[in-house]
């Protein structure tokens, strides 16, 4: 196969050139054109094949394989990623087509380019052509397919769900299968039918095994499952998945689910059981996180505080660690543990994560400024600045909390720039009324200065 593309591109680079490589080659040079194009497309050299038949087309515009060319330049150009190209030529053979096979194919790949273009009104009535003109031709099954997917993007489920159906019924084995299945069943789940969808991927692995998909499937089985209320199938699902594709980007979704499941209905024995199973020796990062959540949920903060120990101690660097650290911190607050709400708050501000980075500074400053340590808290809600990508409410909140250190601490100047700020820009009502307020009080006061750090000075 490795030769003959070599020989295929070495004919190529003769033909194109319009020299002879033999006399045996000596073809006329509408010919040339045509043998490279044709050769080169079926062989996936879609550069050679667009080069080719581009020239063919424009030079041989009255060649009697005009049709066939334009539709292969039409599908090259799809192939290397041209679809406004790709459709030019799909439109220009509708005038040129003679047989009803070529004008079907060719209003296909019309459809497919019009996909590519995300115009999917148009693509789903180009596809929706291909299906009324003949719906049993071989393009029928990948044009129910295409149907089914515009009507995904055009909101329109019913429909989608329809054209899926159709799909499997008349062309159960064929190569989009797999792909209608799963898009049937979510958009099922989509629209909470889970007693329709959860057929359909029950049996998805065990019919279509070699399918990309069957991974996705199982998560959506689990996540339909929990939601039809089978909260031991589900979890069960869920909880396989995970174990089975650590790596995938739902994993942490489907961990989630389960934990969240166990901890809000699971009985006191399922409970310590999967604690118990989350904690054996050989538990990853996030187990330990999970049976922590599970803990919590029941209770048991002892157990809680020690699965996320190990967590912190076994797994330092992880982001769980930090997260973890994060909910210790919020519920020591919340017990008006002040000190260990700091110190646990400052561990999770190692996160590399900006949103939870943002989120422990800001708790570890408030949980300072409850301590009375107001460099402290100052140095927190300062930091807070510093994290690149930042919540306008978080930065406004951090604002309020340095105007409350610097106050503390004497510094009028700042804490007066520091409440302005919130009261002039905070998104956060209740946020901008308080610090106009808390401004109002530290002017009011006979020691302070009356006036913002600034105004109304004269310059020397």
């Amino acid at each position: 196969m490795t030769r003959r593309l070599l020989s295929i591109s070495a004919l190529a680079s003769i033909l194109l050139a319009g020299l002879p490589a033999s006399p045996a080659l000596a073809l006329d040079e509408a010919d040339r054109l045509w043998l490279v194009g044709e050769r080169a497309f079926a062989d996936g050299l879609h550069p050679i094949a667009r080069r080719a038949l581009d020239r063919f087309v424009v030079e041989y515009p009255n060649d009697t394989r005009i049709a066939p060319a334009m539709l292969l330049l039409g599908r090259s150009r799809l192939a290397l990623g041209e679809p406004e190209k790709s459709l030019d030529a799909f439109r220009r053979l509708r005038a040129i087509a003679t047989l009803p096979a070529q004008q079907l194919e060719g209003r296909f790949w019309e459809a497919e380019s019009l996909y590519r273009l995300k115009q999917f009104a148009a693509a789903r009535a180009a596809y929706d052509d291909v299906i009324g003109k003949d719906a049993a031709s071989p393009l029928a099954p990948e044009a129910l397919y295409g149907l089914g997917l515009c009507e995904l993007e055009l909101r329109r489920p019913e429909p989608a769900i329809k054209a899926f159906r159709d799909l499997l019924t008349s062309w159960p084995e064929h190569a989009t299968a797999a792909p209608a299945t799963f898009y049937q069943a979510q958009t099922l789940v989509d629209l909470k039918r889970y007693g329709e969808a959860v057929p359909l991927l029950k049996e998805f692995a065990t019919k279509y095994p070699k399918s990309k998909l069957v991974p996705d499937a199982q998560y959506l089985l689990g996540s339909a499952r929990l939601a039809a209320g089978e909260r031991d199938a589900g979890v069960a699902e869920l909880q396989a998945f995970a174990a089975a594709y650590p790596g995938h980007p739902q994993a942490a979704a489907a961990r989630r689910k389960a934990t969240e499941s166990i901890a809000k209905s699971g009985t006191p024995s399922q409970q310590q059981s999967a604690y118990t199973q989350l904690t054996q020796p050989s538990a990853t990062a996030e187990s330990l996180y999970d049976a922590g959540v599970i803990a919590g949920k029941a209770g048991k903060i002892k157990d809680q505080q020690t699965a996320w120990a190990r967590l912190r101690k076994e797994h330092p660097n992880h982001p769980l660690a930090h997260q973890a650290a994060y909910d210790l911190a919020e519920a020591a607050f919340k017990r008006k543990e002040w000190g260990q709400a700091a110190g646990q708050a400052k561990a999770a501000a190692a996160s590399d994560d900006d949103g939870l980075r943002a989120r422990a500074l800001l708790l570890g400053g408030e949980s300072e400024l409850k301590l009375s340590r107001f460099k402290e808290a100052a140095k927190s809600f300062e930091a807070v600045g510093g994290v690149k990508t930042l919540e306008p409410g978080d930065r406004y909140r951090a604002l309020a909390g340095l105007g409350l250190a610097r106050e503390q601490l004497g510094e009028i100047r700042a804490a007066l720039a520091a409440y302005d700020a919130v009261a002039s820009k905070s998104p956060d009502a209740t946020l901008r009324n308080w610090a106009r307020d808390r401004a109002a009080a530290v002017r009011s006061q006979p020691s302070q200065p009356a006036k913002p750090a600034g105004a109304g000075e004269k310059k020397s």
